[in-house]
Order: C-alpha cells, then sequence, then structure tokens
C-alpha cells in the first residue's frame, strides 16, 4: 500500500527504541539468544514482505587484448625473468593472487601441464591447466628455483614467499611503465582469461573446474564431468591467447 492510501509514512512510525521494548515484552518469556532472534526476525521480514537493498554488482573492468599486449611487451622488454614468469601465469591459469603466492614447486606437474592448488578459495582444492607453449619457461625458471632450495613457484631472495601486496605493487608498476589509463590487477588478469574463454565458446561447465567458482549448479554440472575433458578444450583455444 502507498502512503496516499492510508499506510502510516516513516515519520508516522512508532521510534524504534520503543518498539524494541514493546516486542521484548512478547519474547522475553522465550529467553531468546542470539540465534533464535536472528532466525525470529528473518522470519518477520518474510512476514511483512520487507525486501533487502542490495547495492547493484559492478562489473569488474577488463583489460582490452591490446593493452594485454602493450603491457606484457613492456614486460618483457623489462628482462625480468621471474617476473615474467609471474605475469605469465596469473593470465594463463586464471588463479586468484591467494592461491598463486601459496604455489609449491612440488604442486606444478610440467607433464600434463597442470598445476595443483590446495585450499583456495572457500577450502577448496582443484587443478588448473598451462599452455604447452609454456612448459619450457615455467621448467626453467623452477630448475632456477630448486637450485636456491626454494619450496615455492615464486619466492624472494631471502626464501620468502611472495605476498599478496609485493605481487600486486608489481604488476601496478608494469602498468604505469606501459603507459596503461588503468592499472592491472591480478583479479583483472583472472577476469581477462575467463572473460577470453567465453568468448572462444567454451562451454561455462568447461570453464568452472579450473575457474574455482563453486556455485551448487555449476558444482553439480562439475561432478559428471573429468578435469581431461576441460583441459582438452583449453588447450584448443589457448594457442590464440593475446600473450
Amino acid at each position: 500500500m502507498s502512503e496516499t492510501s492510508g499506510a502510516p509514512g516513516a515519520a508516522d512510525r512508532t521510534p524504534p527504541k520503543q518498539k524494541a521494548r514493546e516486542l521484548a515484552r512478547h519474547l522475553r518469556g522465550e529467553r531468546p539468544d542470539y540465534a533464535y532472534l536472528k532466525q525470529v526476525f528473518r522470519h518477520l521480514r518474510d512476514e511483512l514482505e520487507v525486501e533487502i537493498p542490495r547495492a547493484p554488482k559492478r562489473l569488474p573492468h577488463v583489460p582490452s587484448e591490446e593493452e594485454l599486449r602493450r603491457y606484457y611487451q613492456t614486460v618483457w622488454q623489462a628482462r625480468n625473468f621471474g617476473d615474467m614468469v609471474l605475469i605469465k601465469t596469473l593470465p594463463y591459469t586464471g588463479v586468484r593472487v591467494s592461491e598463486l603466492v601459496n604455489i609449491h614447486l612440488a604442486d606444478v606437474d610440467l607433464d600434463r601441464c597442470q598445476t595443483r592448488i590446495n585450499q583456495g578459495k572457500g577450502k577448496k582444492d582443484r587443478v588448473v591447466p598451462f599452455p604447452d607453449g609454456f612448459k619450457e619457461t615455467l621448467a626453467m625458471h623452477m630448475d632456477r628455483l630448486r637450485e636456491k632450495h626454494a619450496a615455492y613457484l615464486f619466492e624472494s631472495s631471502w626464501k620468502k614467499k611472495y605476498s599478496d601486496r609485493g605481487v600486486r605493487r608489481m604488476l601496478e608498476r608494469y602498468a604505469q611503465e606501459a603507459g596503461l589509463e588503468r592499472t592491472i590487477s591480478p583479479h583483472q588478469l583472472r577476469h581477462f582469461l575467463l572473460t577470453w574463454l567465453k568468448k572462444q565458446g567454451v562451454d561455462d561447465a568447461l570453464i568452472q573446474p579450473y575457474s574455482g567458482h563453486a556455485s551448487r549448479q555449476s558444482l553439480e554440472i562439475y561432478s559428471r564431468l573429468a578435469i581431461e575433458e576441460a583441459q582438452d578444450e583449453y588447450n584448443s583455444v589457448i594457442g590464440r591467447f593475446p600473450i
């Protein structure tokens, strides 16, 4: 009902504190705890048909293919091999930065061109692919790390794994050097891959296994698919990736 049809407006409502006292008189005999009150007010909201206002989701900025090429060209010209490997690993695998910094050398299977992500978002394990053409570069990087007795795929010279902040700063620095109007974040590189695969016609059900998205529907679909099938589809299109 609208206010013009007799419904009270906000100015006519009982003050919240007074209304709380009135409700308390009804509820005190129940000796409610927090969980009980939470359930009561959830059902009360349903009874009154009160909708929860939600802020509209903003789509993340996705770099264009030209911006990504410019960006990678800047990385290549810097001649920092470790940075180049890291910045290629992010868009090739679509891993989150929190997952990237926790990859161990032992998690990388060069023969299968796969990397195991342990305890990713939602405490779930999964396997992500990388292109066959990236295998030799990655192997060289791993050999250098093994000579230094490293444990992680990306470690500093002090034998400490990279931090989330350190990776973000690295990406921001190269974006500035490339003269891009917007910075580049790990999430944007991940989103670029998933969007790019979608544009290539790869089915959502085949993207999901290595994206780490865990909606109920996608998990039900995933349960009927093998990771090898997803990787076959990935391999069929990744040769056209812009970097």
